[in-house]
């Protein structure tokens, strides 16, 4: 007899989660973890910690800017960052806590360290040796490498060791405009560093709709964020106080260079799946270093699933934790589901983007008709009482049957907004059926039906 019907390695979002509907499900089911604590990089040195920051950042900013405005008048506030870091731990502790119950709750069994599947069913961690009936990797990512950078979490970091500078740096350059790149470098520059950010495409947020991408672009630049575009790194040279990083232009092949206090590296994460003896006991590898996985989650090797950021897809907490639900459905004999045409996906930046489905780029790709309709918050009133007026929602609908096919959206709360585009989506809703949903006003949320108006006889207030 196997000692649990499932064993998950990794306690972040794919694995917490798997393993805890694995238990409401009837299974015996156990999580290991090496980290320490549960929530892997999402709570503990990713998605969590940097909204915090981001919240602390926007709230300083806002009261330098804005208060004024509003009528609430006096000094402006300052920053001790040493305050800022304990606010943020003590929601990564409220968080990270908060799982431990549920696996308690839930009848999990959480056994610290790390996993190595040694066998048919077996995983050994440290000394001990667990056998189970079926093995679920849900091991996370790490952030990547770039040759010629070498990070030391100190003057070179990655997204973990931005999380925890110990002083706002005077100087900072950001590797990469990506999500991680762009908000972690927001938080820095509201907080008064001078940022500034080299990506070695042409645009920034890689895969983005187009017309969102340089919306954002602008909005950062207004607030002060540099940028080199188009820029090949080529090494970080760095002391005790200082780096000096040098960049080639594509365009032309002119060298460059930048000094900062901070250079953090934001080139993307790839998956982490070291010392799992996944070679050994034979599951197949793509050239990405993913694990390979059939439509069912399953790898090459039977009663080994694999799900989240070791897989192919979006590296996302919620992709993670919508495969780890149907995984541990699937093990219980029911139908597992992902729709992996309905996968959000947020920067959290000021302003916020969210996206969902597919862009205009993409459907001219497939030669699609589709249609599209834009409402400006310049329109909204709620958003004009937040001084959030400059962003747009744009609903993109299939010409002829008037079917969602994706939403893009810059503005406040992007990130809470995109939701009634996926569950209409989920549905198979047309633009239509959002624009005649009643929504109650004054609300952010009348930007979608406006939006969704303008894919049919036009919005009202534009």
């Amino acid at each position: 007899m196997a000692d649990y019907d499932v064993i998950i390695i990794g306690g972040g979002p794919g694995g917490y989660v798997c393993a805890i509907r694995c238990a409401q499900l009837g299974l015996k089911t156990a999580c290991i973890e090496g980290r320490g604590k549960l929530g892997g990089t999402c709570l503990n040195v990713g998605c969590i910690p940097s909204k915090a920051l981001l919240h602390a950042s926007h709230a300083y900013h806002d009261a330098h800017t804005n208060f004024e405005k509003m009528g609430l008048m006096g000094a402006g506030p300052t920053v001790d960052l040493g305050k800022m870091m304990d606010y943020k731990q003590s929601v990564i502790d409220g968080n990270t806590s908060g799982i431990e119950f549920l696996f308690k709750k839930n009848k999990v069994d959480y056994i610290q360290g790390w996993g190595k599947i040694t066998g048919k069913g077996e995983v050994t961690v440290g000394d001990d040796k667990h056998t189970a009936k079926n093995i679920v990797i849900a091991t996370g990512s790490e952030s990547s490498s770039l040759p010629g950078v070498e990070v030391d979490e100190k003057v070179v970091v990655s997204s973990t060791g931005a999380l925890a500078l110990t002083k706002i740096p005077k100087t900072m350059v950001v590797i990469g405009a990506g999500v991680i790149g762009l908000e972690m470098g927001s938080v820095y520059a509201r907080l008064g560093a001078e940022v500034t950010v080299v990506e070695f495409l042409d645009n920034i947020t890689p895969g983005m709709d187009a017309e969102i991408s340089k919306t954002l672009l602008r909005a950062l630049k207004k607030q002060g964020l540099k940028f080199i575009l188009g820029a090949a790194v080529s090494g970080v040279e760095a002391t005790k106080t200082k780096a000096k990083v040098s960049y080639t232009l594509r365009k032309n092949d002119k060298a460059g260079e930048l000094e900062a206090d901070i250079v953090l590296l934001a080139t993307g994460r790839r998956p982490y799946t070291d010392g799992l003896g996944l070679a050994e006991i034979g599951v197949e590898m793509s050239d990405r270093g993913q694990i390979k996985t059939n439509g069912h989650w399953q790898t090459n090797v039977a009663g080994i699933y694999a799900v989240g950021d070791v897989i192919d897809g979006p590296m996302l907490a919620h992709k993670a934790e919508d495969e780890g639900l149907a995984v541990a459905e699937t093990i219980a004999g029911q139908a597992g589901h992902v729709n992996y045409s309905v996968i959000p996906g947020v920067i959290y930046t000021s302003p916020e983007v969210a996206s969902v489905g597919e862009t205009e780029e993409t459907l001219k790709e497939q030669g699609r008709s589709y249609k599209v309709g834009k409402f400006t918050f310049m329109g909204n009133a709620r958003a004009k009482t937040i001084f959030a007026g400059d962003g747009f929602v744009k609903i993109l609908a299939d010409k002829d049957t008037d079917r969602i096919l994706g939403c893009h959206l810059i503005g406040p709360f992007a990130g809470e907004l995109i939701h009634e585009v996926c569950v209409a989506m989920e549905f198979g809703a047309s633009a239509e059926d959002l624009a005649r949903t009643c929504h109650a006003h004054p609300t952010f949320s009348e930007a979608m039906r406006e939006a969704a108006l303008a894919c049919g006889d036009g919005a009202i207030h534009s």
